[in-house]
């Protein structure tokens, strides 16, 4: 994620504001992952968008999320086992092989994927309390990053 996370906030304060929300920049903590990364935890009580970027090319981002307090196995490692959920990244990257070349890929499969995640993207996270704004949170960074795979 090439963008300054620090902007991105003080940004998203702004279109808070304009839908009338009050929101100040140091209400959303960001925490940075870079390649290799390990499968990290969400926070207790608190809610995340997520960026996933290629760490090779860090303005490409691969896939914005969300999640709320009680979505901790969401977060921490279902993006990296296709068969974990009925959307996730490791699918979309499988399912994706279009996207491969651009992104790096010369072989994946549902028991590397995972491995491949790990060691070849950096992950963004915004933390908030509570999971009011995650939505326009991530619709917001979704907008402003352009991610690869949605959905």
């Amino acid at each position: 994620m090439r963008e300054n996370p620090k902007r991105l906030i003080e940004d998203f304060v702004a279109v808070a504001a304009l839908a009338r929300i009050h929101i100040n920049a140091e209400d959303i903590r960001h925490e940075r992952l870079s390649a290799p990364h390990k499968s990290p935890q969400l926070p207790r009580g608190t809610s995340a968008v997520y960026v996933f970027s290629l760490a090779t090319d860090d303005s490409v981002v691969l896939k914005v999320g969300k999640v709320g307090p009680k979505s901790a196995a969401r977060f921490g490692s279902q993006h990296y086992i296709p068969a974990s959920a009925k959307s996730n990244l490791s699918k979309s990257l499988l399912a994706g092989r279009v996207h491969w070349e651009q992104l790096g890929v010369s072989e994946a499969d549902e028991t590397t994927v995972g491995n491949w995640l790990r060691t070849n993207t950096n992950r963004d996270h915004f933390f908030l309390n509570g999971s009011r704004l995650t939505h326009l949170l991530e619709a917001f960074l979704q907008c402003r990053l352009k991610p690869i795979f949605e959905g």
